[in-house]
């Protein structure tokens, strides 16, 4: 049985210690992030054919970055299939959480890859500023360009609305690169039409400026990513779980709350006191609303460790360093 998921473990210390998991909407989860992963693969995919073929008509050497771009955006989807593969198998001795994790190895991987984007994007503009080179068949390199955001746009659409519903910063930050990767086709459209006017240095201009766009977009996604695998979490989840934790009308207060995204699964710690007449059943009893009320507040969380105490024991004495007490 997955830790968590109807488990349910008693301790000495205080009256007990209730491990309470959600009826698993996470399986669901990792199928969804599957789906959107397969998908924006395929979609990236027939966009990088499309432009290629356009590449062989013209001879761009900007639409041939743009469409190497492309199936790098594409070829990010790899680690995601792995990780999200993975996350669906069940738990073992040596692996007792599973294997979220990966989804947040995966997010740095892909971060590596938006900012070897810049990199590549940054050398072929400032390469081609004093090297330039001539573009033929502008239509069709536009007709490429357009092709190539419509593509990515659609994937980063698909993309970052999936992660955003089952929470995996992992694929948001993907959604992320395919979007850059878009403005990048939009960059040699610029580009086309400054040579068509009779602007050479259009297309090289525009690549320094998409540069920086993805600088930007690494910066923001690395922030995300980082702070996950840092156990970081954001403020307001600690406070909706404290919130939801006295509501309960048992809990005399909740003396301390510790939580941390593994993948896209939530884990947290709370630490509640209850009144010290109460047996050890009444306590267990109390432990499972608590963990039921913080189901009901966050969708996404996977494991519930509620730590049950009498009110007046000295919590920052005993658990200021292993539950979070505050």
């Amino acid at each position: 049985m997955r830790p968590g998921r109807g488990a349910h473990a008693h301790s000495h210390d205080g009256i007990g210690t209730h491990c309470h998991g959600i009826v698993d909407p996470q399986i669901a989860a990792s199928a969804q992030g599957l789906r959107a992963v397969t998908w924006g693969f395929v979609g990236l995919s027939l966009t990088a054919l499309l432009q290629m073929a356009a590449v062989w008509l013209s001879g761009s050497v900007a639409l041939l970055a743009d469409t190497i771009h492309n199936i790098g955006d594409a070829a990010t989807a790899i680690p995601l299939w792995i990780a999200f593969t993975l996350d669906r198998a069940k738990p073992n001795r040596r692996f007792p959480f599973g294997y979220g994790r990966l989804e947040d190895l995966a997010g740095v991987a892909i971060v590596l890859t938006i900012l070897a984007s810049a990199a590549l994007a940054g050398f072929e503009s400032i390469r081609r500023i004093f090297h330039p080179r001539e573009v033929t068949h502008l239509p069709a390199v536009a007709a490429a360009a357009l092709i190539g955001f419509l593509g990515n746009e659609l994937v980063a659409f698909y993309r970052m609305k999936m992660g955003k519903k089952i929470q995996s910063a992992a694929l948001v930050a993907d959604g992320y690169h395919a979007r850059v990767d878009g403005f990048t086709s939009l960059g040699v459209l610029a580009g086309a039409a400054g040579v068509w006017l009779g602007f050479p240095l259009a297309d090289p201009l525009v690549g320094l400026v998409i540069t920086a766009l993805i600088l930007w977009i690494v910066w923001k996604s690395a922030k995300t990513v980082f702070t996950r695998m840092l156990d970081g979490v954001e403020p307001e989840t600690l406070e909706t779980i404290r919130h939801a934790a006295a509501h309960v009308p048992q809990v005399a207060s909740v003396a301390g709350v510790r939580a941390r995204w593994v993948g896209h699964r939530l884990h947290a710690e709370v630490n509640i006191a209850v009144e010290p007449e109460m047996t050890v059943a009444e306590g267990h009893a109390v432990a499972k609303a608590v963990s039921r009320e913080i189901s009901h507040h966050l969708t996404h969380m996977d494991l519930a460790t509620i730590h049950v105490e009498p009110t007046g024991a000295s919590c920052e004495n005993r658990h200021e360093h292993s539950t979070g007490c505050t």
